[in-house]
């Protein structure tokens, strides 16, 4: 299903966007060296609530996944890089830990990630997978204006990747949101312009590209939802949702 929100639904998106990203940044801001993943989980689980949100992943469960997820964001450390299951791990220095959450306010869902190093320590390649994920998340965003393609899109995205040098999976990619988390059109991380869904205002998206420092191949982890990289290299990813307007791509999770 592709949603085409009407003019007097932004509001109401952009009441979904500022409280997923208030809630990532502020995830972000009390991680530190000796946290627990299931301190993180339980804190969005608060804020959620105190919000009167409703989290989209608690009681998701999709085919791919061994269902349902149970906790309130995914957290995905270092060779984990899509869906990670909050555990029982307490952060170390120097961990890439990406946090991904998907909430819906009002009716509509938001959808955002984000990854940093805890700590102290910057390992270079680290840094490079980030800043590669939110180059190439800032290029997809660009290209989404009304009558562009969702090829056009995934070209964007996927040549920031490439040229970086790294390799890209398919498997999973951005979508649409609205109503519910996870809809079409499907936004692969790599592709050809000029091809797919065309884009139109009252479209929202979640752009999210995600890098593996040396392979596109992914394994699941033994919880049944984690994914991780099959060589055991790092990882990042970055998201955000957008609202495509007659202007062109308006940033809904973009921090405040």
């Amino acid at each position: 299903m592709i949603e085409i929100l009407e003019a007097a639904d932004l509001p109401r998106a952009r009441a979904a966007g500022a409280l997923v990203a208030h809630i990532l940044q502020t995830l972000k801001s009390r991680t530190a060296v000796g946290t627990n993943l299931l301190e993180i989980d339980q804190w969005a689980k608060a804020m959620i609530l105190e919000a009167g949100g409703k989290s989209s992943y608690v009681d998701y469960a999709p085919a791919f996944g061994r269902g349902p997820f149970g906790h309130y964001i995914c957290t995905s450390v270092n060779d984990a890089v899509l869906h990670g299951l909050p555990h029982d791990y307490a952060l170390v220095d120097g961990d890439l830990l990406s946090l991904d959450l998907a909430v819906s306010q009002q009716g509509l869902v938001a959808d955002s990630a984000i990854s940093f190093i805890v700590g102290e320590a910057q390992p270079a390649e680290s840094l490079a997978l980030i800043d590669v994920t939110e180059r190439a998340l800032r290029a997809g965003i660009a290209a989404a204006c009304p009558g562009a393609r969702v090829g056009d899109l995934s070209h964007a995205i996927g040549t920031v990747l490439t040229e970086a040098g790294y390799s890209v999976n398919t498997e999973f990619g951005g979508h649409g949101v609205g109503t519910t988390m996870h809809q079409d059109p499907h936004i692969a991380n790599i592709g050809r312009p000029g091809r797919g869904f065309t884009l139109r205002p009252g479209l929202l998206l979640a752009l999210e590209p995600w890098i593996m420092a040396d392979t596109d191949k992914l394994i699941t982890d033994k919880d049944g939802w984690t994914l991780r990289s099959a060589t055991g290299c790092r990882t990042a990813h970055s998201e955000h949702t957008i609202a495509i307007t007659e202007s062109g791509a308006e940033i809904l999770t973009a921090p405040r």
